[in-house]
């Protein structure tokens, strides 16, 4: 898209509104809100923010920054249009005061120099996620609660099936803003939904990703709904994952894992694209799942990825290879969940199977028996680690790899870690309900 394009749509579409969109390093969506006045000036790139008060940005002391808006981005916002007005949106990334140098704490930039450094290889990232989500019901207040308002199963229709209402209105949302959806459906656990879109390169599968998340949320508070993608919510039923979806495409245009001579049709390029995020998976899990809670998903019995194992088909592995071949020849990495910053993760994933492909990494047998039904003794001769058990093991793993900070880079590695320890020595310091629970009452 053109800024010419962008500006016949604004007058088109009567847009009197402007908000410019970037992430922090933890993957929140931030924006700047402008009136139509302001509009030109910001498709030219001359809209400053004070960069030291996002977190993980920069000092007070060298707060300027600018916003440079992706054309490629901008969209109308469709349930913005109040009284024949509309608003609309650009993802942004964000450069130094000089307005010329890319700023090294934006994962949008980090995420566009790792793949430049894949490109270099002779390939380019094609990626899917699919992010589950609950919808919880509200207190009179407007407070979330963890109270579902449906009691519906995998694939239930309604009328058990209580989200189908708000699920068709971000559907709808999603497509007049340009998404393919490939499929919708209730998921395992009450409450629980997802909605697929189709694959893309991966900036702009990472800008989907953000966009799909705030557009269920926003479309779910209008149904009075709490839409949450917390992977754990709630304990003893299923967490919500975000399967990523990847493959290596050569500059052709040909699915570089694709090998219909190779054993299940996969090539030695995605053998060792495996091997490396298997080798990686344990140092890149503070990125893919960066939250306390995210290790209470991560726990045998709920279909989430424990082990550090792949398999043509078993979902008890970390890395199942869907049936789908030719151009649709790809790897699921089961572990990440929704509330990553997907420009991290994706930036980490890729860099992950790059380091498989470079060094021609063997990827082990494929595991395909339950994992979870496996004992001790039969994983270790197996030769099948662990994923982290919890954040500060995760924190430990990824300081230790050589991968994450060339990764990140030496800002978003530093400025990230050191938040990550700050929100374990909370965790690890709080009392919590299950200790008043348990011990108040007999000590």
């Amino acid at each position: 898209m053109t800024r010419d394009e962008i500006m016949k749509i604004i007058k088109e579409q009567n847009v009197h509104f402007f908000r410019l969109q970037f992430v922090d390093i933890f993957g929140f969506m931030k924006n700047v809100a402008l009136p139509l006045s302001q509009i030109e000036k910001a498709l030219d790139g001359q809209m400053m923010f004070d960069g030291s008060s996002i977190d993980g940005f920069v000092r007070i002391n060298e707060s300027d920054m600018y916003l440079k808006p992706d054309f490629d981005t901008f969209t109308v916002l469709p349930w913005r249009t109040k009284e024949g007005t509309s608003a609309a949106r650009i993802i942004c990334d964000v450069y130094r005061a000089d307005g010329k140098t890319p700023f090294e704490g934006c994962p949008r930039n980090n995420l566009k120099r790792v793949l430049a450094e894949a490109r270099e290889l002779g390939y380019t990232m094609k990626v899917g996620t699919e992010c589950e989500f609950f919808f919880f019901e509200k207190t009179e207040k407007k407070y979330p609660t963890t109270k579902t308002h449906d009691v519906a199963g995998y694939f239930s229709v309604d009328p058990e099936d209580c989200g189908i209402d708000a699920r068709r209105e971000i559907i709808l949302t999603l497509e007049a803003m340009g998404f393919e959806i490939e499929a919708s459906h209730h998921e395992v656990a009450e409450g629980q939904h997802e909605i697929n879109f189709k694959y893309a390169d991966a900036l702009t599968c990472a800008d989907n990703t953000v966009t799909f998340k705030w557009v269920v949320r926003s479309i779910a508070a209008k149904y009075g709904l709490h839409a949450t993608f917390m992977p754990k919510p709630v304990f003893g039923i299923n967490g919500s994952g975000m399967h990523t979806n990847q493959s290596l495409f050569n500059l052709d245009g040909t699915n570089a894992f694709y090998d219909p001579a190779g054993p299940l049709q996969l090539s030695e390029t995605a053998y060792h694209y495996i091997a490396g995020i298997l080798k990686n998976a344990r140092g890149f899990a503070a990125v893919t799942n960066p939250l306390v809670n995210s290790y209470k998903r991560l726990v045998a019995g709920y279909e989430a990825p424990v082990y550090v194992a792949w398999s043509a088909s078993n979902r008890s592995a970390l890395i199942r290879i869907p049936a789908s071949r030719d151009l649709g020849t790809r790897t699921e990495v089961r572990c990440p969940d929704p509330t990553c910053n997907p420009y991290l993760a994706l930036a980490m994933m890729l860099n992950s199977g790059l380091d498989g492909v470079k060094n021609k990494l063997q990827a082990p047998p494929a595991v395909n028996q339950d994992i979870f039904a496996m004992t001790p003794g039969e994983k270790e001769a197996a030769g099948i680690p662990s994923m982290p058990a919890n954040l500060k093991e995760a924190i430990d793993e990824l300081k230790t790899n050589t991968l994450s900070r060339q990764t990140l880079g030496e800002h978003i590695f530093n400025k990230y870690i050191e938040a990550k320890e700050k929100e374990w020595d909370s965790y690890r310091i709080a009392v919590t309900d299950w200790e008043r629970d348990n011990y108040l009452s007999i000590y």
